[in-house]
């Protein structure tokens, strides 16, 4: 627990420190870096967690699976400056569509059978699926493109690093990492603010990514 935590924690701090850098300078991008080694490192353990203690935490064996996929895949289309399609792409999306069909069918049989799977209910297996069907339709995009302009290359690993972002802000504000704050700080709500903003700053830099004037696209 406590290999899979501390791993968390920098990844929460590296994570906020590259959402608030300056995009593509030295501190975003080694910022970045520690968030992927860290959110990586903790999504692995996670994922072994849930196997191991299955009947408390199963689901952070798919939720470690849908962190290790979007972030694997957002510093591919990071490193990928061609915006071709790679080998290693088509790999993480194969895996990220069985772990989402292993959600879907949890989710559902949770959800009509009104019974909690191992202690969750069906809606967060399927919040976890969601996010898993969003990015299996990029892959399937870029699959049937073989090759993304720029700024939706960019667009492409803005939005898979801040949903791995977003997971790792969930288990620690209001997922397990909860149980660190009092009771009244828990029923405030101000625990669930992280989460607001990283989706709000997402939406932000992809609109500025995908609707601004199309001078990265003509970058050599």
């Amino acid at each position: 627990m406590a290999a899979h935590v501390a791993p968390g924690v920098l990844a929460v701090l590296a994570g906020a420190t590259a959402l608030a850098a300056p995009k593509g300078r030295w501190g975003h991008v080694n910022a970045g870096r520690v968030f992927m080694v860290a959110m990586g490192l903790s999504s692995a353990i996670g994922a072994g967690l849930g196997l191991v203690r299955a009947e408390t935490f199963y689901i952070t064996f798919h939720a470690g699976i849908l962190a290790l996929c979007l972030i694997g895949s957002g510093w591919l289309a990071a490193r990928a400056r061609s915006g071709a399609l790679q080998w290693a792409s088509g790999l993480v999306a194969v895996v990220n569509l069985l772990n989402v069909s292993a959600l879907l069918v949890i989710g559902v049989f949770a959800a009509r059978s009104q019974q909690l799977f191992l202690g969750f209910p069906g809606q967060d297996y399927l919040v976890l699926a969601g996010m898993g069907l969003v990015a299996a339709a990029g892959d399937a995009t870029l699959l049937w493109r073989s090759r993304l302009s720029e700024r939706h290359r960019i667009a492409r690993h803005l939005w898979r690093m801040c949903f791995g972002f977003f997971i790792a802000a969930g288990s620690a504000f209001t997922g397990p990492g909860a149980a660190a704050f009092s009771e009244a700080v828990r029923q405030s709500g101000v625990l669930a603010l992280p989460e607001l903003a990283i989706l709000l700053l997402m939406v932000f830099w992809l609109a500025r990514t995908l609707l601004s004037r199309p001078r990265l696209d003509a970058r050599p």
